[in-house]
């Protein structure tokens, strides 16, 4: 079995050990690394949500192999463009400067999109003006989009169909929305991600039934979104599947070999195959393969690096 995680958040500090500014137990990104080999995954994009961000996730992904970078500015974020010391022209030069010298671990332009939930963080015009900007990159380096779309009343929708011409293609990951939103973003050409905030109720789960396989890829987005037990999906988890989660401690009584509770982690991507396998009534490893291959088609054809 071959998986992908199309959304890892490993530049967090909580993959380091550190809570809230504070060092809680030592660095265990070797053993998080390790926890997602044994359980499946052969690669993982580590998602850029800023110019800083971007430039760690290009930094994570030239120390380990198997992982790969986007690069871009998240709409929680965009109010740090005008705020750069450059401006606006000097930072998304510096985004640009990230793809074009390590084209060959920058597979997507993102995270970028839209975020109607959280205009606290960056009011809607700003949102929309770098979300509209991150075009020109896709468009100048020919690389797939890497998209975040949250409540945005079709302006999302507007936006990409105003812009199909200028990019190869992309995923919409941590879908929440509605069977007819999944249907207006696979008009638009896009695959959806799905986690495990994706299949948190019963209404997500009629919304993810109605994906085709051949348009899904699968992610964590950890270190959040973790399947719950509060979640709908936590029934479709069956008590006797053929992988189980490694235990998880608190992390005021860390292990190298145990999660920390609260801290989702790549390897629980195989919870979230699990609940995906039942919905659509296919096995695990026919499903593993066709998201693989989606993922592969999408992000990585035109790398090389054996899988």
């Amino acid at each position: 079995m071959k998986i992908i995680d199309i959304g890892a958040n490993l530049t967090d500090p909580v993959f380091r050990g550190k809570y809230r500014g504070k060092q809680a137990h030592a660095d265990d990104m070797p053993h998080i690394l390790e926890r997602a080999r044994a359980s499946g995954i052969v690669g993982m994009m580590v998602t850029g949500g800023s110019l800083s961000e971007s430039a760690e996730a290009v930094r994570l992904s030239r120390e380990h192999p198997g992982l790969f970078a986007t690069v871009g500015c998240h709409p929680t974020r965009s109010s740090e463009v005008d705020k750069h010391s450059g401006g606006a022209d000097a930072y998304f030069a510096g985004l640009r400067a990230l793809i074009d010298d390590n084209r060959d671990i920058v597979v997507a332009v993102g995270e970028c999109g839209l975020d109607y939930d959280r205009l606290h963080f960056a009011a809607k015009d700003v949102q929309n003006k770098y979300f509209e900007r991150q075009f020109e990159l896709a468009a100048a380096t020919g690389l797939p989009m890497f998209l975040h779309c949250r409540n945005t009343g079709g302006d999302f929708e507007r936006i990409m169909r105003a812009n199909r011409d200028r990019f190869s293609g992309g995923v919409v990951h941590s879908f929440t929305g509605s069977a007819d939103e999944a249907r207006q973003l696979l008009d638009l050409g896009l695959y959806i991600g799905i986690n495990g905030c994706s299949l948190k109720t019963e209404d997500n789960l009629a919304a993810v039934r109605t994906i085709p396989i051949d348009r899904l890829m699968i992610e964590t987005d950890c270190p959040y979104c973790e399947i719950r037990k509060t979640h709908a999906s936590h029934a479709l988890l069956a008590t006797d599947a053929a992988w189980t989660a490694p235990d998880a401690k608190k992390k005021e009584r860390w292990d190298s070999d145990s999660m920390v509770k609260g801290r989702n982690e790549p390897c629980m991507i195989r919870q979230v195959l699990t609940v995906l396998a039942q919905l659509h009534g296919v096995s695990e490893a026919e499903l593993a393969e066709r998201m693989f291959e989606n993922t592969r088609s999408v992000f990585f054809k035109d790398v090389e690096y054996d899988f």
